[in-house]
């Protein structure tokens, strides 16, 4: 039995693959010492810097294929149009499927600026009108005590209880009709609010228009024009043009423009963006690739957003054509390839083999290293005693 036991142990001797060297016959040397140290030093820097790694989350990046279907898309965006007064400027959106929104106000903002860029006065576009006393009503008369007030809408009437109470219902019924209000110092409504007469006060100011707005997952556009929109015909036109023909500078600075909220990384590409108008009429447009993105956060979070590349072109016309009318267009398509990135942390396992591989591969090389130094060393020795004694 203790020989059985004996010739185990010694088997398992025979499979040491670091067999041991009796100190007496080290041979230590000054290079030896000088690599273990640079190589030391080595190891130590390559540690910290996987540690660091460690420490710190990677984002894995994927691309898939978009299947979500009926969603919204939200944009957002910040614009400054020095030479546009806000009383002017409308935002319209439309898109493919036949959707469209003109003159949209709902959580829009406007700040009336000067030629310097100072604000001059803060307001949320809405619709409304002052009070006013003894207006024109519909069937000719003026209103009289206890009488409801029901304004005309100068022929734009859809039905006999249609009622126009201001400058701006006034408008709204032409532009479903499709006729431009090129007179509007002859609407009641439009003289007693001095409609005409604060659009001249407002010369040579500027607009900062800001908000968002939420149009269908589909291609279409939306767009900034000096004057208030209307369709007719399959053309997009504009009114207000008899008035405000030395108004279309189209010169505007993008604050801000994003598809979607924010995440670690986004670059939205018009951020910053200047154009100045140099034409006396035109459209400016940008064509805008909308890439659907995924960001899950380390924690799991998920940011459901977009990321958009975009081209830019503008286009020149004669004043007065319908289908070119001024102002600054945002077309924009969307990809059918979404992108998902998902921050991670390196694993433990990952981080000790990495430490291991340093540590080996350190000693290795340095191993190497001081065999040919020393090998080199002892034959340059040999040569010397033997030209020594020769």
């Amino acid at each position: 039995m203790p020989s059985t036991m004996s010739s185990i142990l010694n088997k398992l001797r025979n499979l040491d693959a670091y067999p041991k060297i009796n100190e007496d016959f080290y041979s230590r040397t000054l290079s030896g010492g000088l690599i273990t140290l640079v190589s030391s030093l080595v190891m130590l820097f390559l540690f910290f810097s996987e540690f660091s790694l460690y420490l710190h989350t990677v984002t894995q990046t994927k691309l898939l294929v978009d299947t979500s279907r009926g969603e919204k898309l939200r944009i957002t965006f910040d614009v400054t149009f020095p030479a546009i007064r806000c009383s002017l400027l409308s935002l319209d959106a439309m898109d493919i499927s036949g959707e469209q929104h003109l003159d949209i106000r709902h959580d829009i903002f406007k700040k009336r600026i000067d030629a310097h860029g100072n604000v001059i006065e803060v307001k949320q576009d809405v619709i409304g009108a002052p009070k006013i006393e003894k207006p024109l009503q519909r069937h000719g008369g003026r209103l009289e005590h206890n009488e409801t007030y029901c304004g005309s809408c100068f022929g734009a009437e859809t039905s006999d209880d249609d009622c126009c109470n201001s400058c701006e219902e006034v408008q709204e019924a032409y532009r479903k009709k499709g006729w431009a209000l090129t007179n509007a110092d002859m609407i009641d409504q439009c003289k007693r609010e001095g409609f005409v007469q604060k659009v001249k006060d407002e010369e040579g100011e500027g607009c900062h228009i800001y908000g968002s707005l939420e149009v269908n997952k589909v291609a279409g556009n939306f767009h900034f024009s000096p004057g208030k929109s209307f369709h007719q015909s399959n053309f997009h036109l504009l009114d207000l043009l008899a008035f405000q023909r030395d108004s279309y500078n189209i010169t505007h600075s993008i604050n801000k423009l994003a598809f979607g909220d924010y995440f670690p990384g986004v670059t939205n590409p018009l951020d910053g963006v200047q154009w100045m108008h140099e034409n006396p009429y035109g459209m400016y447009q940008y064509f805008i690739k909308v890439v659907p993105t995924v960001y899950t956060s380390v924690r799991g979070y998920n940011i459901q957003s977009n990321q958009y590349s975009v081209t830019e072109h503008f286009r020149s016309s004669e004043f007065g054509r319908p289908e070119s009318h001024p102002g600054v267009f945002f077309f924009y398509d969307l990809s059918p390839i979404k992108v998902t990135y998902k921050e991670e942390h390196i694993s433990f396992l990952h981080f000790l083999t990495n430490i291991c591989a340093i540590i080996g591969g350190t000693f290795a090389m340095a191993g190497i290293i001081d065999a040919f130094v020393y090998h080199g060393q002892k034959t340059i020795k040999k040569k010397m005693e033997i030209g020594k004694f020769g």
